[in-house]
């Protein structure tokens, strides 16, 4: 009995040694999001009052927020910042995949985001944490208005990839995925949860395979169109891989109305001037 006593009682102190150990080694780092490509025009802030013009090579970190202009689109790419290179300029003649085969595609390399025009995204968190087993990402993004499209690498069982809209969340894992602010999720590759508060206050979630689409104001899944199948299959190929023109330069301004995400236009200026020729 004493011996088994003795033995259960260096058992648990080994066990409070290691994880005690397992702990210490668990390292979390604040990852960046890098723009590798602007078209048109983009402003960030990171305090919520003075907005900049977005350049391509800057590191953005959790807490920023991105806007971009009718007619413009940035590409960011989420990592650690020696995993992201800026690629050679590419240009738009590229060979689009047939769905079938875009479908079954491997996802490969960092996780990549897009917006499109007229879109306000905040970036809430990028962390990695080394366990000494896997890596766990956590990325949190928040879609205010606007459209964007993302590409995910297959992550570890405890990492969380999630964007949060007006009236929900979108959760993703190994995916190629388009979200509007309006609640359209349409996915490519992977699957994506989706759970949003009901007109009657309640919550509704709804599974999205690859291949189809799911509009909340709605209710309704449906096979993604060939068309959007297309231009998914082609910003997969292009996303985040480098600049494809200059940004437009514009006069910096102090106001916190930029775009409107329902019409793409911006009220009559009262003084100074907020956006690109």
């Amino acid at each position: 009995m004493k011996t088994t006593a003795t033995w259960l009682k260096g058992f648990l102190a080994t066990a409070t040694v290691l994880a005690f150990c397992s702990g210490a080694l668990a390292e979390t780092k604040n990852l960046t999001a890098k723009v590798t490509r602007i078209q048109g025009a983009a402003r960030y802030t990171t305090d919520g009052t003075t907005w900049k013009a977005l350049r391509v090579g800057q590191s953005l970190p959790a807490g920023t927020v991105i806007q971009t202009a009718a007619n413009s689109m940035v590409d960011l790419v989420l990592g650690p910042e020696d995993t992201i290179r800026l690629a050679p300029q590419v240009t738009e003649n590229f060979t689009v995949l047939p769905p079938a085969e875009v479908i079954f595609q491997p996802i490969t390399g960092p996780d990549t985001v897009r917006l499109y025009s007229d879109t306000t995204l905040a970036i809430d968190r990028l962390t990695s944490t080394a366990t000494g087993i896997d890596e766990v990402r956590e990325t949190m993004l928040d879609l205010r208005a606007g459209a964007i499209f993302g590409k995910v690498k297959r992550m570890s069982a405890a990492s969380r990839y999630e964007v949060k809209i007006p009236n929900g969340v979108a959760g993703i894992r190994g995916t190629v995925y388009h979200i509007n602010a309006q609640g359209v999720v349409s996915v490519l590759v992977g699957t994506v949860v989706l759970s949003v508060v009901g007109q009657d206050g309640r919550v509704i979630t709804q599974v999205i395979s690859a291949g189809y689409q799911y509009d909340v104001r709605t209710g309704q899944l449906t096979p993604l169109p060939d068309t959007l199948t297309q231009e998914m299959a082609a910003a997969m190929q292009t996303v985040g891989t480098g600049e494809m023109a200059p940004p437009t330069i514009y006069t910096q301004d102090q106001t916190t109305i930029y775009v409107s995400p329902t019409t793409g236009t911006r009220p009559p200026s009262s003084g100074g001037s907020g956006g690109g020729e």
